[in-house]
């Protein structure tokens, strides 16, 4: 059953995600205790995984991992709701990133990221029929960072466009986007109905040094816009205005990781089983207040 709605498909990164827990700043040069933990992750598979939490429809997931941990990623997606299509890399292994999370009182992290067979998901693994029963196409901005990767968004959003299946996207990572460029990203997601950057992404994409100015600016390029502020909410943007705030829940973080994701999940699902823009953004600013109380990126599984 995909819901009244269509599926949800997200295609994008699939990760082995090492959490590194520090309390205080780092050492160099010597020992800083740590709790590390080898979790799931991925934002595009985290962004599956949280959108089957929320339910309401059905969600798949496109993504390529190694050899080295296929079973385990399919076993853990499997076990959030997902129906994973994985497609198995014989020559590269599962992308790996070491998130580093400041124990302080705002959980930040720091990634260090090896995206081994994530970014090598090209055309050839695409094929129309992955859009059957599907009502809204997510592909990950990691996606936009490898040359592999970046044509199978091109054949992708023909082939959505060709259906008339709206498609959203996340731009994933500051760092990397900066790398690209912001000209040149937002020419690659041309035609999408809704971008979700965090706050960083959307000023990096227009130069505003304000959320709202970026927001506002975003919107007269992509139909609806949705910047997420972290502890402070998010805001969303159409036509060229702000049109409406949406406050986060008061919560005491144990690790950031996968908080975006997490809203962005909840909000896609939200939207495929009929809520309003609004309502969205609010059940996303719940996933993602659930999401920093849990160290990893996932929500928990259902058994």
């Amino acid at each position: 059953m995909t819901g009244p709605g269509g599926a949800l498909l997200v295609v994008g990164d699939v990760i082995t995600d090492v959490v590194a827990r520090h309390a205080g700043p780092l050492a160099p040069g010597t020992d800083t205790a740590a709790v590390i933990r080898t979790v799931p992750g991925g934002a595009g598979a985290n962004v599956a995984c949280w959108a089957a939490h929320r339910g309401g429809c059905e969600v798949r997931l496109l993504g390529r991992v190694g050899a080295d941990a296929a079973v385990r990623h399919e076993r853990e997606l499997s076990a959030c709701g997902v129906r994973p299509r994985l497609v198995v890399d014989a020559d590269v292994p599962t992308g790996t990133v070491v998130c580093l999370v400041d124990e302080g009182a705002a959980a930040e992290r720091t990634f260090l990221t090896d995206s081994g067979a994530s970014l090598r998901l090209g055309p050839e693994d695409w094929s129309d029929a992955l859009l059957d029963g599907v009502g809204r196409l997510h592909l990950s901005g990691y996606l936009l960072f490898g040359g592999s990767s970046r044509a199978l968004v091109a054949v992708a959003l023909k082939a959505a466009e060709a259906r008339g299946v709206p498609v959203s996207v996340d731009p994933a990572s500051a760092g990397f986007l900066a790398e690209l460029g912001p000209d040149r990203f937002l020419a690659l997601v041309e035609g999408v109905d809704v971008l979700l950057p965090s706050r960083d992404e959307a000023c990096l994409l227009t130069g505003c040094p304000d959320a709202a100015e970026a927001a506002a600016s975003l919107s007269r390029r992509v139909p609806l816009v949705v910047v997420k502020l972290g502890a402070e909410g998010a805001l969303l943007a159409r036509s060229g205005e702000v049109c409406a705030r949406v406050s986060a829940l008061p919560v005491t973080p144990r690790d950031t990781t996968g908080a975006g994701d997490a809203f962005t999940g909840a909000f896609l699902a939200a939207l495929l089983a009929g809520a309003d823009d609004l309502r969205a953004a609010e059940e996303g600013c719940r996933a993602g207040a659930a999401a920093v109380e849990r160290v990893g990126a996932r929500p928990p599984g259902r058994g």
